[in-house]
């Protein structure tokens, strides 16, 4: 298997499992392949350690990490299908969608929003399954584009 295949394996056979790309393919295609294929995290091969080490940290840390270059890359290769026009979003959902978009953690978001960290959870389930969005960064993107994100 290559590591698009590997990843939707371990996807499909082992969700628990948060995986961390590393590859010298740093273009826009095999980028957003790995993502829709269950990759929590990308980087290319010429990171230096240190940076690999604290992305391995946030990775366990907030179940995911995208470098600003990556992230640039999923922003501008999101489909627009997902309009949320026939979706009913509550205004608790709509304030956590508000904070995808930051560098807050899950707790940090819970404490804002003066809950528990598993109801956080909770609301990002349920957005991820109303949407068919599979990650904080897919919920980020749609926030911003439906306008969560402002204020």
């Amino acid at each position: 298997m290559d590591g698009f295949e590997t990843v939707l394996w371990l996807k499909e056979n082992h969700p628990g499992i948060k995986v961390m790309a590393l590859s010298m393919q740093g273009d826009d295609k095999s980028v957003i392949k790995m993502i829709k294929n269950g990759a929590k995290g990308y980087l290319l091969k010429n990171t230096h350690p240190k940076e690999l080490e604290n992305a391995l940290i946030k990775l366990n840390n907030d179940g995911f990490f995208y470098p600003e270059w990556a992230s640039k890359i999923i922003f501008s290769n999101m489909n627009n299908e997902d309009s949320g026009n026939n979706v009913r979003i509550s205004d608790r959902e709509k304030e956590f969608l508000k904070y995808t978009v930051t560098e807050l953690s899950y707790k940090e978001i819970a404490d804002k929003m003066c809950c528990s960290p598993r109801t956080v959870e909770s609301y990002r389930d349920q957005l991820c399954d109303k949407l068919d969005l599979k990650t904080r960064v897919g919920l980020a993107v749609f926030a911003i584009k439906n306008g969560f994100a402002e204020s």
